[in-house]
């Protein structure tokens, strides 16, 4: 009589069982969509979002416009994403020239500080010219027959530190006492708690 191996069979088996296996675990997970509740609707709002946050490295923002025209629509998501970046930048600015010039020993601490922050508005005006889109999406709402128009925008920290260093090493009253690295040290540090807060 012949003895019945199962060798071959467990094998096939074995085999048929681990492709199963590897088949359904290779594949995709799908996305959860999360429902909004009962009364609600989700928005999905383009170029926001944490890789569109200010941080230790960029001063960043985001716009959106809508109009029935589509060129008005991006020039008015620009427009507001230009303001708020104005608005970031100026906060940063303003806590960069208060620590510095308090850590100085100035003469006429008040002129010298009016004199920072005038010149710094004047780079940032000059450096807003500048900035990098890094982000713009344009939509047709269909209820209306509006565009919509989503823009996010970046300005580089060290590019506005070396702006704004060319301006005030340039003036004669504030060569005297300026002192670059103290101002860039100063500098980096309120635009690393800028980017801790965002």
């Amino acid at each position: 009589m012949k003895a019945i191996t199962f060798a071959p069979l467990l094998r096939t088996l074995a085999l048929v069982f681990l492709a199963g296996l590897v088949a359904t675990g290779c594949k995709k997970k799908k996305e959860v969509v999360e429902a909004a509740p009962e009364g609600e609707v989700l928005i999905n709002e383009y170029c926001a979002g944490p890789e569109y946050f200010s941080n230790e490295e960029f001063f960043r923002s985001n716009g959106l416009g809508e109009s029935m025209d589509q060129a008005t629509a991006r020039r008015r998501a620009m427009s507001n994403a230009r303001a708020d970046l104005a608005a970031s930048i100026n906060t940063l600015v303003k806590g960069t020239v208060d620590n510095y010039v308090n850590s100085r020993e100035f003469n006429n601490r008040e002129e010298i500080q009016e004199r920072y922050e005038s010149l710094t508005r004047e780079v940032i005006n000059q450096e807003l010219n500048g900035v990098k889109t890094i982000c713009q999406k344009a939509v047709r709402v269909t209820a209306n027959g509006n565009y919509k128009y989503y823009v996010a925008l970046e300005l580089s920290g060290q590019e506005l530190l070396g702006s704004m260093n060319s301006r005030l090493s340039q003036d004669e009253r504030l060569r005297i006492d300026y002192d670059y690295e103290q101002f860039k040290k100063t500098f980096e540090q309120e635009m690393e708690n800028f980017g801790r807060r965002n």
